[in-house]
């Protein structure tokens, strides 16, 4: 079964706790206002890949040595049979291994909705982050963009890892680079890419392409 992905990477340490690995889904039909990943909304179909192919790399990039994986997008439940194949993977890899890694997943749909429409799915994750991101409730929940959202434990490993909240250090970005391309990975405060994007500026480096504009 194949899976549109917008891209993956290891380790991210921004978007819940310890080392993680981050795959980010490709394609989005909500669109909110003021979303930082513009990138992972349209459909295309030269992203799709094969969820074995996937779970092969998280092994070999990761050396079973994790404390997560995230799951954002893009929207994940507007792809509800790659994402149960990738969930089904993600637990037997976790079982086989004998891991302990935990599944968070994002979603910009109303928990309400995820509950009567994917309770399936929901049985399989250890905590989501759900509600559409609304860009005049910030938060400074380093894991959340907008106060109506807060992460939801649906496990007993969820509940370990997640009942509590984080250090309240503050919101961080993490830089990464493919070779090509700078990923800045994480929840911003509201201005901070454009704060960013003007010390580039000011020190001569000027984004040719940006993720959170049309």
């Amino acid at each position: 079964m194949n899976i549109s992905i917008n891209k993956a990477h290891f380790p991210v340490t921004v978007l819940g706790p310890g080392r993680r690995i981050g795959i980010w889904m490709q394609g989005c039909s909500i669109g909110c206002k003021g979303c930082v990943s513009r990138d992972t909304w349209a459909q295309e179909a030269g992203r799709a890949m094969r969820v074995a192919d996937l779970l092969a790399w998280c092994e070999q990039v990761s050396g079973n040595a994790l404390d997560g994986v995230t799951i954002s997008g893009g929207e994940p439940f507007e792809q509800p049979a790659a994402l149960d194949r990738l969930l089904r993977r993600l637990a037997r890899w976790r079982e086989q291994r004998r891991l302990d890694f935990d599944i968070l997943c994002y979603s910009g749909y109303p928990l309400a909705t995820l509950r009567a429409q994917h309770a399936a799915l929901l049985g399989r994750l250890d905590a989501v982050i759900a509600e559409p991101y609304v860009d005049a409730l910030p938060s400074e929940h380093p894991w959340c963009g907008s106060s109506n959202q807060q992460p939801v434990p649906l496990s007993k490993r969820g509940e370990q890892r997640y009942a509590s909240l984080p250090d309240p250090a503050g919101k961080r970005i993490q830089a990464l680079a493919d070779g090509q391309r700078v990923w800045y990975v994480g929840i911003p405060s509201r201005g901070d890419m454009a704060r960013l994007e003007a010390l580039c500026h000011e020190r001569g480096v000027d984004f040719a392409q940006v993720s959170w504009r049309p």
